[in-house]
């Protein structure tokens, strides 16, 4: 049985844990490894690493630590379609999808190779007689992550990157349902010459977690996972003084005019509501169709229905299992519950497994009508491949609905009409809007700014407001007195 390995001060060690979390093949529910649930004496360790490193690796330029970026990123696209088919395998996802979690990944490791211009201050002359003002970034100290299975690549990319190179040190706690991907991506930060104890790596659960978030040394935490888990990582991590950047639940609605196209509505509605089995915060979970658009609802459950979930490289694949049989069980009561509560189950994906694989975690492609915002399977994050179909009459009811909902995470319009379009991305209390784009994910030099309980925190991921939670501002006045200038013949300015 493969124990997954610790990293701490640049080794990867053997943990000297008794407790340990099974690792499973979604697709059969197979143990393929066992994480460990790291001593506290190995977290010790591990903070103890960072918080040493940090005292030189604070000093390396900025131009160095940008060319470890380059590095780094040169090595993940050589190793690209290894680590997806690493990560396909712990999660259940479809190659395609695994490859592109891992290239999403790399566009943010590739903007820290950006970080001598994300890191310039800013500079006044004569700000008042014979004074000047000027700002610097500093780094805080050591940094925590604390990702989840569900982008297994691309989140812990969000966050360690950019982190150190803004010059602070790491300790990134994955999530124990799928640790291998973030250990490859940790062995090659090694091989690209991270030096030891910037990076560290622990895994665990809920103990290790909260070591992390009491620890004096720990400066700033951030978080991506459910809203529960992340409220207690807010609160704790604040209370301990510390920053915190913590990403949570979702209910992403599309709002579906009838002058959109309606073919680029319904080719881009069944990846955004199925694709990855819904298991992504920012999918398509509500569709707001607006007056006459909701006779393409038929069509559109027609294509969904079509869409199979099969195993990683079944090239036939829509998507994959869920994480866990727990995860199964959470999506299927609530797809009951969505029957129970009146609303038209008109695709039924609860019933549904793989041939072979029938122990794994499968749910087929469902889809709802005539959901009511009082419904389970509404106010609810379902995440799983579950379409809620509601119907309005007028854009001014769609948007009404979008802001009664305590979430804020995306939502997307398909229109024709400019007008609207601006009308509904000027009103929409949601951080990220997408104009006929169903999942509006910025690039890396914007940043994921979702709003309301999506996110607790001020400065979000990736990107310019990234580097400002990962530093802290220095303002420098200074005055110097023409008097004090040596004259004379003889001088000499010795510059060495």
């Amino acid at each position: 049985m493969n124990t997954v390995p610790l990293f701490i001060d640049g080794k990867f060690v053997s943990s000297k844990a008794d407790q340990f979390i099974d690792v499973t093949n979604p697709a059969n529910n197979e143990v393929i490894a066992r994480a460990p649930c790291a001593t506290d004496d190995e977290m010790q360790q591990a903070i103890a690493s960072a918080k040493s490193a940090f005292a030189d690796w604070r000093e390396v330029p900025v131009p160095e630590r940008a060319r470890l970026m380059m590095r780094y990123q040169h090595l993940l696209k050589q190793h690209h379609d290894e680590i997806a088919e690493i990560l396909a395998k712990e999660t259940g996802k479809t190659f395609a999808d695994a490859k592109g979690d891992v290239w999403r990944g790399i566009e943010v490791v590739e903007q820290a190779a950006n970080i001598p211009a994300l890191m310039m201050g800013e500079t006044v002359e004569n700000v008042a007689r014979g004074i000047d003002t000027s700002s610097y970034i500093q780094p805080l100290g050591v940094c925590a992550g604390i990702t989840p299975f569900n982008f297994p690549a691309m989140i812990p990319l969000w966050m360690f990157p950019l982190a150190i190179a803004c010059g602070n040190t790491f300790v990134l706690k994955p999530s124990e349902q799928d640790p291998l991907t973030p250990t490859r991506l940790a062995e090659l930060f090694e091989e690209a010459g991270c030096p030891k104890g910037v990076l560290n790596v622990v895994h665990g659960g809920k103990d290790q977690v909260n070591t992390l978030l009491t620890h004096d040394d720990i400066k700033a935490v951030s978080f991506v996972g459910s809203v529960p888990v992340g409220q207690h990582i807010y609160k704790t991590a604040t209370d301990h003084l510390k920053r915190a950047q913590c990403f949570a639940g979702a209910k992403n609605h599309s709002v579906i005019m009838p002058d959109a196209n309606k073919q680029q509505v319904i080719n881009n509605l069944v990846g955004a509501s199925v694709g990855a089995a819904g298991q992504r915060c920012m999918a398509i979970s509500v569709a707001v169709f607006v007056g006459d658009s909701k006779q393409w609802i038929d069509e559109l459950a027609s294509e969904i229905a079509k869409v199979k979930p099969g195993l990683w490289n079944d090239e036939k694949a829509g998507f994959g299992p869920l994480i866990s049989p727990q995860a199964k069980a959470r999506v299927l009561s609530l797809i009951q519950s969505g029957k129970d509560q009146g609303a038209n189950c008109i695709v039924d994906g609860s019933d549904f497994s793989v041939a072979g694989y029938e122990q794994g975690n499968w749910v087929g492609p469902t889809v709802f009508t005539d959901v009511k915002p009082d419904m389970d399977i509404y106010t609810q994050e379902i995440f799983g491949p579950v379409l809620c179909c509601v119907c309005v009459d007028t854009l001014e009811e769609a948007i009404a609905l979008v802001n009664r909902n305590p979430f804020g995470n995306g939502t997307s319009i398909f229109t024709a009409n400019g007008a609207a379009a601006r009308k509904y991305q000027h009103e929409v209390e949601v951080g990220q809007v997408g104009v006929n784009v169903p999942i509006p994910v910025p690039l890396p030099f914007f940043s994921f700014t979702g709003w309301k309980n999506s996110f607790y925190g001020d400065l979000h991921a990736y990107g310019k407001q990234a580097v400002r939670f990962y530093t802290e501002t220095k303002t420098v006045t200074s005055r110097w007195f023409e008097d004090d200038i040596p004259s004379g013949p003889n001088l000499t300015i010795n510059l060495g």
